[in-house]
């Protein structure tokens, strides 16, 4: 069964730390490009940051600067730790993977609808 357990979240004043968690089990990670979705209702899912099997990164202009993406295969968890955060940045924080060839291609950042499996999220509310 495959599984994407998120955790961290928290409520933090503005100019606050969090560490995210996934921790992700029953795919072969290694295989995967890991991401960081923030989910806000009523808007599209946004990507903030993913990571490759090889270490390349990506950021949302938001995150740059700010936040960092890192993962550890050893341990199946990806991490992200954002600071300086603002109250813009509230929302559930999802984690979700896509496979790191698609057709036998590779696609880095990939699409949206490249993700084939995705976390319930945790809760990241900053306040001002």
């Amino acid at each position: 069964e495959v599984q994407l357990v998120e955790s961290g979240g928290g409520l933090v004043r503005t100019g606050g730390s969090l560490e995210l968690s996934c921790v992700a089990s029953g795919f072969s990670f290694e295989n995967y490009i890991m991401a960081w979705f923030r989910l806000v209702p009523g808007k599209e899912r946004e990507m903030i940051s993913c990571i490759s099997e090889m270490g390349i990164v990506h950021y949302a202009q938001r995150a740059q600067g700010r936040f960092t993406i890192s993962s550890d295969a050893a341990k199946g968890t990806v991490y992200l730790q954002m600071n300086s955060l603002k109250p813009e940045d509230t929302g559930v924080y999802a984690c979700a993977a896509a496979p790191a060839y698609q057709g036998g291609t590779f696609y880095f950042p990939p699409p949206i609808d490249g993700y084939r499996f995705w976390g319930r999220g945790t809760p990241v509310t900053v306040s001002s």
